[in-house]
């Protein structure tokens, strides 16, 4: 049973969805936005131009803070064909760069692709081929590259092995966030309709895919502040279209929510207000709990027990960022995960909660390097 910490290739080189790098020394977006020519404090999605451009900053100032040569080129390793494709392609447009977009899909025939600098593949053992594809196309890995490494389902949880129980995370946190804010008007059945129904591709426009916002939606019709049959029918006839609009309704009922209600949903409306993309606090940091309740939590030596139980560390992943670290390369880690969902509080640290990054985990999967 091998065991590890993201930290091990990472140090503190991560940067969770608020662009504020845990590093010592590498300030973050709302110091440099200006700096970097951005219009304003805005912080962006990954897949837009300017979190690509945000990037590039930061591993250049973290290259020049480990006094090596100016980067040339860039690595890029995540799990998703759309979004980290789509960072990965952003990233090319400051410097040279090759990509690996992967996932385990056992039930299809092992297949790798590659189109715009990127290798798509199906198996997370293709990092080997990646590896080789790199060396055929003479891209050097050494003291001036980069790898950028996507943390949630790639490096840790990977997708199609063990992404599901970061899933099984969150919703847990979820759960727990409704109890303490509905009480006894917590339906479990209700709010697994609800939140399977919402949580689809299809109502993205409304809920921008922001598990904040998912959380929120849940807790007010379980609550009937908002009528569930209304909301449904509102969404489907477009007389309900925006997250923001629901929030104001629902705050028209402020004054008749119970007191514990009340408070999560002004925590919504004051993160809004804010232009807060993470805007249930409390929900949040006990996705952080839960996150680190899924970790090393088996004693048995049964990796498939780890696999449906606990987030483990994806080995090929871990081994390739391993070789590049040996070579000089420099490392960092980018999550959409919300800072409060990774970090503990300055109460939970001094007890001796870790960082995300520096949880102990299992290592699970193949060594390729």
């Amino acid at each position: 049973m091998i065991k590890s910490n993201l930290a091990s290739v990472l140090d503190d080189r991560v940067a969770y969805r608020n662009l504020e790098p845990v590093a010592p020394g590498l300030p973050g977006l709302r110091a440099i936005w200006q700096e970097i020519g951005l219009e304003s404090y805005r912080i962006p999605r990954k897949t837009e131009p300017d979190y690509a451009q945000v990037l590039i900053h930061f591993i250049q100032l973290a290259q020049a803070q480990r006094g090596s040569a100016p980067l040339e080129r860039l690595l890029f390793i995540g799990d998703t064909p759309m979004n980290d494709a789509q960072a990965a392609r952003n990233l090319g447009q400051w410097l040279p760069m090759r990509g690996f977009i992967g996932a385990d899909r056992l039930s299809q025939p092992a297949q790798t692709t590659v189109e715009d600098g990127l290798m798509l593949a199906n198996r997370w053992g293709a990092l080997a081929s990646w590896l080789q594809w790199l060396r055929d196309e003479s891209i050097v890995i050494d003291e001036r590259t980069a790898l950028l490494l996507d943390i949630d389902k790639t490096l840790m949880g990977a997708r199609g092995r063990n992404d599901h129980v970061i899933d099984l995370a969150r919703v847990s946190a979820i759960v727990a966030t409704m109890r303490a804010a509905l009480g006894s008007h917590y339906q479990e059945g209700r709010f697994r309709q609800v939140y399977d129904r919402i949580n689809q591709p299809a109502f993205h426009p409304f809920t921008k895919d922001n598990q904040d916002y998912l959380a929120y939606v849940c807790m007010m019709l379980l609550a009937s502040v908002y009528q569930e049959a209304a909301f449904w029918q509102q969404l489907e006839d477009g007389s309900l279209a925006t997250f923001e609009a629901f929030v104001e309704r629902c705050d028209q009922q402020a004054p008749r929510m119970p007191a514990d209600l009340a408070e999560a949903h002004r925590q919504v409306v004051d993160g809004l207000a804010a232009g807060d993309p993470t805007p249930f606090k409390t929900f949040r940091r006990q996705e952080y709990l839960e996150t680190l309740a899924h970790m090393d939590i088996s004693t048995e030596d049964e990796p498939d027990a780890w696999l449906r139980q606990e987030i483990v560390i994806t080995a090929e992943v871990l081994s390739v960022a391993r070789y590049a670290v040996s070579l000089g390369a420099l490392t960092f880690g980018l999550s959409d995960k919300p800072d409060e969902a990774s970090l503990p509080t300055a109460e939970q640290a001094a007890q001796g909660m870790p960082a995300i990054h520096h949880a102990t985990m299992k290592v699970y999967g193949a060594t390729l390097v």
